[in-house]
């Protein structure tokens, strides 16, 4: 628990990690600007806002939360995403699943004091192992929200999703082991279509549709369910999905955390196959585990060494690298995806 707590502890004063918490296709994130003005600063607590958005990790659910370190490949041929699920047993994860709009009173436990006499509501999304919530001290939304307490939000004549829209409350992910809130504008016609940069939530009814827990492509062990992501500094992506030239240092850092947290057959199956590529063994000798999670491990390895290989000079090295994603990882190259941008 005390390694967790230092981990988590060391990324949260990190502007280039990112926090997340909710479900696959309703999700709060929390950013923070190198320097920005923070509101509460709260280590003992495991909590950070700024005037934009907060997190807090439940000090008490320590000892219970089981950190699952993880990495994947990304449709643009030399990049991939890296977090470390912050998971629960699912008999502990499980929350009440709501499927209709329903008050909880009073947030008594918001991060910020001054928006503990606010109201929060429970969306109605049925979600597992979150209460996606909005939370508004404003009487007229609260009014409208009231004449459609049991009512689905997706009903086309329920005028309570125009007014959330057009009032921004503050979005709420609250889950078993702590709560993400956005306090920015709703993506939309007022933010110029798109999510503004910093703390921002997604709800995509597309996804929730497919009554999925978490991304086919997230490797959780059977048995646990994801309630939050820590999202430290990606070598090849910029916070907020953008490129950047390869940092070995944050390269450096996740592999540490992967070797503690990670699954044991993949990291022993990326452990293999680098190992493969310093004998200069052929490529199409090289099987390795035929899993989808490990295949997805040995093609990051080979992206991470082939930046490693050019950031070196190493030209021999580079000509064995292109050679094995020549067999191992044949990506094309799709430009047009926000895969990378944390939580998503």
């Amino acid at each position: 628990m005390a390694d967790l707590a230092d981990v988590l502890r060391t990324h949260l004063k990190d502007p280039e990690a990112g926090w997340s918490m909710g479900t696959f296709g309703a999700i709060a994130e929390f950013h923070q600007d190198p320097g920005e003005t923070l509101i509460v600063d709260r280590e003992d607590m495991l909590c950070r806002a700024t005037e934009r958005g907060g997190v807090l990790i439940d000090v008490a659910r320590l000892g219970d939360i089981v950190p699952v370190a993880w990495e994947t490949v990304s449709p643009r041929a030399h990049r991939w995403s890296h977090a470390v699920a912050l998971c629960l047993p699912e008999s502990d994860a499980r929350r009440q699943a709501r499927a209709v709009l329903s008050e909880l009173g009073r947030d008594d436990a918001a991060i910020r004091p001054g928006d503990r006499g606010a109201i929060l509501f429970d969306m109605g999304l049925s979600l597992p192992q979150c209460d996606f919530c909005i939370r508004t001290d404003d009487a007229a939304l609260i009014d409208t929200l009231r004449r459609s307490l049991g009512r689905s939000l997706f009903e086309p004549d329920n005028a309570a999703m125009a007014a959330i829209l057009k009032a921004h409350p503050h979005r709420v992910a609250v889950t078993a082991i702590g709560r993400v809130e956005v306090y920015q504008k709703i993506g939309g016609p007022d933010t110029g279509g798109v999510s503004p940069p910093g703390p921002h939530a997604h709800v995509l009814a597309q996804l929730l549709r497919s009554g999925r827990t978490h991304s086919a492509n997230t490797p959780i062990p059977p048995g646990l369910l994801p309630l939050g992501s820590l999202h430290p500094g990606n070598p090849v992506v910029g916070p907020m999905g953008e490129e950047r030239a390869f940092d070995p240092h944050l390269h450096e850092r996740f592999q540490a955390l992967l070797g503690r947290y990670g699954n044991g057959a993949t990291v022993t199956a990326k452990a293999e196959l680098i190992a493969a590529l310093a004998r200069d063994d052929r490529p199409k000798d090289f099987a390795g585990a035929n899993s989808r999670s490990t295949r997805a491990v040995m093609r990051v390895a080979l992206r991470q060494q082939e930046h490693l290989a050019r950031l070196s000079g190493d030209d021999a090295q580079l000509a064995r690298v292109l050679a094995w994603r020549m067999v191992h990882d044949r990506a094309v190259d799709v430009a047009d995806t926000d895969d990378e941008a944390p939580g998503h």
